[in-house]
């Protein structure tokens, strides 16, 4: 009968190896979730062994003298091991497809004297998916084989005692899972294996912000060779450009993958950064499409931050049809120097423009036309009947004929320049006028003070 079973150097093995524990890079990558890290546990595992002679919790200090838990087995002196060592219920949140990382070292089983017949150099492992704990019962018959399980480097005695610790690394991939959770198993067949650290994570995009538009945290599909589209949210004061909405790619790997789309800063906001920030005051932006903040136009103004357009100072107007980047302007001046010739029943008028037209290239005049009785001193407008040549108002050239007036009749013209902003104006109109008395029809006697036909040049505002 044999007594003992384990191999007794196996313990001597895993003390020297967790003292000179070299730091092996174990920083989580950014993309990874993890799901559980037996090595960042400092308590007791209290996984399961079946059976309870043959995977043995130990402890052991790392790198930093920091207490961690593994699992050793060393059963190499009989034959048909079946030694089984299972994980707790481990939940896999949103994941689809795993990971599992195995760091452990194994034994040359040449370099243990006595047990070539029954000495193996691989494990396997195993998983089952589960909705919740089943308990501690371990049914092998469940478990899922994953794979066997080889060293790269195995070690031997020499290795010991020169320190040399041969840590092994193996990652395995599972899914896709559908249930909420499962657990690991670890089989041995006879090996001398030092179970060193398991890591159980999956793969995710982090969230990022790219083209002003966040894309949040999104697990890796269920296959190697999945892309789940993302469509992101765009950033606060910032909207989809036009047919073109922000898509991203999550790859397998955890990597988010060139952009599709964009947003961008709504009127009143520019870019900076991942953000967009108002527009400062004396500042505005009137379009989405715009990229940058613009200072105010002449004779305009914006008094609070994130301005789309700026307000007209008092006296000045921005047309309907004006875009937002043109200077506030007002109404023009009064017409110049406007003279007059009779003859009978038609009035001819001509004027100069006026000196200033407003800020503006859109100057027309418009002529209106007023029968007065001057012993009275009221004015009425002219009637329909009478006629102007080429037209009463819109007139680009500064002249116009007025026909069909009345004979003997007093009437009053007023020549008045507008722009664009007149309309808007609520100020005093400005124009130029011309006091006269027609002749009779067909007919028209001048005299040097008093006559049929006299004028008056008067100019003046309402």
């Amino acid at each position: 009968m044999v007594v003992q079973t384990r191999y007794p150097s196996w313990i001597i093995l895993c003390y020297i190896w967790l003292l000179g524990f070299a730091h092996t890079g174990e920083a989580q990558a950014a993309k990874e979730v993890l799901l559980l890290d037996s090595k960042a546990q400092q308590t007791e595992l209290e996984w399961i062994s079946s059976p309870p002679s043959g995977w043995e919790e130990i402890s052991g200090l790392d790198e930093n003298y920091t207490p961690i838990r593994t699992y050793q087995v060393c059963q190499v002196m009989e034959p048909n091991q079946n030694n089984w060592l299972r994980t707790n219920w481990i939940s896999k949140g949103n994941a689809q497809r795993i990971f599992v990382e195995l760091k452990f070292t194994l034994r040359d089983c040449n370099s243990l004297p006595g047990v070539l017949g029954t000495c193996k150099e691989t494990f396997n492992l195993y998983y089952y998916e589960t909705d919740y704990d089943t308990g501690r019962n371990i049914r092998e018959n469940l478990y899922v084989k994953i794979d066997t399980i080889a060293a790269d480097e195995s070690f031997t005695q020499g290795d010991l005692g020169e320190r040399k610790m041969k840590l092994n690394t193996e990652v395995r991939e599972i899914g896709p899972l559908s249930k909420k959770g499962f657990y690991l198993a670890f089989q041995d067949v006879g090996a001398c294996i030092a179970l060193v650290s398991v890591k159980v994570y999956y793969k995710k995009c982090w969230s990022i912000i790219e083209n002003l538009a966040v894309f949040p945290d999104t697990v890796t599909g269920s296959e190697f060779s999945s892309l789940v589209e993302v469509r992101g949210t765009c950033v606060s004061s910032a909207e989809e450009e036009a047919e073109n909405s922000p898509r991203m790619h999550c790859s397998a790997e955890g990597e988010w993958l060139v952009p599709i789309g964009k947003c961008i800063c709504k009127a009143g906001y520019q870019q900076k950064g991942d953000t967009c920030e108002p527009c400062g005051r004396r500042f505005y932006k009137s379009s989405s499409q715009d990229l940058q903040c613009s200072r105010c136009p002449t004779h305009s103004f914006s008094d609070r931050e994130g301005s789309s357009r700026c307000e007209c100072e008092d006296g000045y107007y921005r047309a309907p049809s004006d875009p937002p980047y043109v200077a506030c302007t007002r109404p023009p001046s009064a017409p110049q120097n406007l003279i007059f010739n009779i003859n009978q029943t038609t009035v001819s008028l001509e004027w100069s423009p006026p000196a200033d037209n407003g800020g503006r290239n859109d100057v027309t005049y418009r002529i209106l036309c007023k029968r007065c009785s001057w012993e009275q001193g009221e004015c009425v407008p002219c009637g329909s009947n009478i006629g102007y040549m080429p037209q009463q108002t819109g007139l680009e050239d500064n002249y116009v004929t007025v026909m069909d007036l009345l004979a003997h009749a007093n009437y009053t013209f007023e020549v008045e320049a507008v722009n664009g902003v007149s309309d808007l104006s609520r100020s005093q109109r400005l124009f130029a006028a011309v006091s006269i008395t027609t002749g009779q029809a067909g007919m028209c006697r001048e005299f040097l003070l008093t006559s049929e036909c006299w004028t008056v040049l008067v100019s003046g505002f309402a």
